[in-house]
C-alpha cells in the first residue's frame, strides 16, 4: 500500500531526468513530452536559463517573509505590468490561489464601493478554476464537487456560448464574469475574438468586473503572452500560474488600478507567495518569453501542429473528429476512447493528456522545433492507423 494518499490515477511510470521536449524514465526510455507538466513547463525541461537561475539565487536566499520588500518580486510585477494591461500584481503559488484572489478581489470592490450585495459571479459549465471549495464551485463540475457540499455560494453558471442565459443571469446581485480565454480542462475551447469584445461591452454596460482566467492559456502559450490579447480587449483581473514558473510554484493575479481599490494591507496575503527564490525563476521565464521572436515560433508552431493534425483528420475521419486549440495549447476531439487513444500514444514514447468532451490535450513545451512537432505527427498518425 502507497503512503501516499489515492487521488490520482497514476501511471506506473516515474522519470529520472528530462531535457528540453523530453522526459527519460528510470529505466532510460526517451518520450516525447506533450503534457509539459499540464501547460507547466513552458521552457521545456532543465533549460539552461532557468537552471543557472536556481543555482545563483539558492545560495543566496530562498525565502522571506512579505512584511519585507522583496527585490525580485518588485521587478517581476513591474515586467508584468509593463507587458500587460495590469497595474498591481499579487503572487501565490498556484492557480487555483490566484482564482480566489480573483474572486476577493472582485466581491471587495463593490464592498468598497458602498454595494456589498453586488457579490455573485457568473461563470460557465465545462470551465476548471482550481481544486479548492470556492474554485470548485465555481466550474460546478459534478464529478469534482461530489461529495465536498455544502455548496460554496456566490456563483450564477450558465451554458458555454449561450449569449441569451448570460444576459438573463445578471441581476443587481452580480459582480463579476469569471472565464478562462481558452477552456482548458473543459475540452480546448476557444472562446472567439467577437466573443471576448462582446463580453467585455457587457460588462461595461452592466458595471461589471471581467475576470479572464488564463492559468492554463496565458504566458505564451497561444502565441500572444495572453490569449484574450488576440481579440484586443483588456479585462480587469486574469488569475495566472503554470507556466511562469517554468515547473517552479508561481501563482499570481494580475488587476487594472479600478478593481486594485478596493484590496488595502491585510485583505490577502500569501506566506511562501512572492518569496525570493519563485520570484527569481519567474523573471528568468520571462527574460525567453519575452525575447524577439520567441512569441512568432510559437505561433509558427503551432499553426504547423495546427495543420498537419488536419491532415491526419481527413485521412482518419473515422478517428479524428476535430481539431481546436490556438498556439501550443490544442486539442484533439476523437471518434474513439480518448483513454485508450492516450494509452496507444504512451506505448509510442508520446505522452499527452485527456481532457473533457473526449478530447486529448497537446501541450508541448513553447521552445519546440519543427522537427519535434514533425515526431509527435508522426506517432499520432501510427495510433491513428493502429485503429483500423
Amino acid at each position: 500500500m502507497s503512503a501516499i494518499l489515492g487521488t490520482y490515477a497514476r501511471r506506473s511510470i516515474s522519470f529520472s531526468h528530462g531535457k528540453g521536449c523530453y522526459l527519460y524514465s528510470t529505466n532510460d526510455e526517451k518520450y516525447l513530452d506533450f503534457v509539459s507538466g499540464i501547460a507547466v513547463n513552458s521552457l521545456g525541461h532543465c533549460h539552461d536559463h532557468l537552471v543557472q537561475t536556481i543555482k545563483n539565487q539558492a545560495e543566496k536566499l530562498w525565502h522571506v517573509s512579505n512584511a519585507f520588500e522583496i527585490p525580485e518580486q518588485e521587478k517581476l510585477a513591474q515586467r508584468l505590468v509593463e507587458n500587460t494591461f495590469a497595474d498591481h500584481v499579487i503572487f501565490m503559488n498556484s492557480g487555483a490561489e490566484a482564482t480566489e484572489a480573483s474572486i476577493k478581489i472582485a466581491r471587495k470592490y463593490f464592498f468598497e464601493k458602498g454595494k456589498p450585495e453586488k457579490n455573485r459571479i457568473i461563470t460557465f459549465k465545462g470551465a476548471f478554476h482550481g481544486r479548492t471549495l470556492a474554485s470548485l464551485f465555481a466550474a460546478n463540475n459534478p464529478e469534482h464537487i461530489k461529495g465536498f457540499g455544502p455548496t460554496v455560494d456566490g456563483f450564477d453558471q450558465v451554458d458555454f456560448g449561450d449569449h441569451d442565459a448570460l444576459k438573463k443571469a445578471i441581476n443587481k446581485n452580480t459582480a463579476a464574469v469569471m472565464v478562462e480565454s481558452i477552456l482548458g480542462e473543459g475540452g480546448i475551447k476557444v472562446i472567439p475574438e467577437q466573443c471576448l469584445v462582446g463580453l467585455r461591452k457587457l460588462c461595461d454596460e452592466n458595471d461589471l468586473l471581467l475576470i479572464l482566467d488564463e492559468v492554463q492559456c496565458g504566458i505564451g502559450r497561444s502565441g500572444k503572452f495572453f490569449a484574450f490579447e488576440w481579440s484586443g480587449i483588456k479585462p480587469d483581473i486574469v488569475p495566472i500560474a503554470k507556466g511562469i514558473g517554468g515547473g517552479f510554484p508561481i501563482g499570481a493575479c494580475l488587476v487594472n488600478q479600478k478593481a486594485a481599490s478596493g484590496m488595502k494591507p491585510g485583505t490577502h496575503g500569501s506566506t511562501f507567495g512572492g518569496n525570493p527564490l519563485a520570484m527569481s525563476i519567474g523573471n528568468s521565464v520571462l527574460d525567453i518569453i519575452f525575447e524577439k521572436g520567441f512569441l512568432d515560433n510559437v505561433v509558427k508552431q503551432g499553426n504547423y501542429l495546427q495543420s498537419e493534425l488536419i491532415k491526419i483528420k481527413e485521412r482518419f475521419p473515422n478517428i479524428l473528429e476535430e481539431v481546436r486549440g490556438k498556439g501550443l495549447l490544442r486539442g484533439i476531439k476523437l471518434k474513439v476512447d480518448n483513454v485508450e487513444f492516450l494509452n496507444k500514444l504512451f506505448e509510442n514514447k508520446m505522452l499527452a493528456v485527456k481532457a473533457s468532451e473526449n478530447v486529448i490535450r497537446l501541450l508541448p513545451p513553447l521552445i519546440i522545433s519543427k522537427q519535434e512537432v514533425d515526431e509527435a505527427i508522426s506517432i499520432i498518425e501510427k495510433v491513428c492507423q493502429s485503429f483500423k
